[in-house]
């Protein structure tokens, strides 16, 4: 049984909350990553940020990178992943969430993040192709 911890990429690094959003692109571009989970101070894992995120509702909106906190596009409840939750569970809550990276999490700590291509590398091609679809349902 494939599980997350099998295929995560490990070493994430999580953005806290209250650093900003210029602080999370230059964290983003020196990793080589388009995402980033936002972690409280309580280590918890808030929401993620992506690099869309940052086009969209920050630069896109007008609004200055550097005034703005990565925890205010936290949205909602993080969609997260066990680290020994199994393939089939990684698949399902990809499609469900819409969703093409998920933090991996061991208790309530972050352990890693499974990408779609961590997914592609990992899996059976039918299953592959399978997520391929439900994510590109607009």
């Amino acid at each position: 049984m494939t599980t997350a911890r099998d295929i995560m990429t490990e070493d994430a690094e999580c953005i806290g909350a209250q650093e900003t959003v210029f602080e999370a692109a230059q964290k983003m571009t020196r990793m080589g990553v388009g995402a980033l989970p936002i972690c409280g101070e309580d280590d918890k894992l808030k929401g993620m940020l992506t690099d869309r995120d940052i086009v969209v509702k920050v630069l896109g909106a007008g609004k200055d990178p550097g005034q703005v906190k990565a925890g205010e596009l936290a949205q909602g409840e993080a969609v997260t992943i066990g680290a020994d939750d199994d393939a089939a569970e990684i698949l399902a809550t990809m499609s469900e969430h819409q969703v093409r990276r998920l933090p991996v999490i061991d208790g309530h700590r972050l352990v890693g993040i499974v990408a779609q291509a961590d997914v592609a590398r990992a899996l059976p091609d039918p299953q592959v192709a399978d997520l391929l679809q439900a994510l590109s349902v607009e």
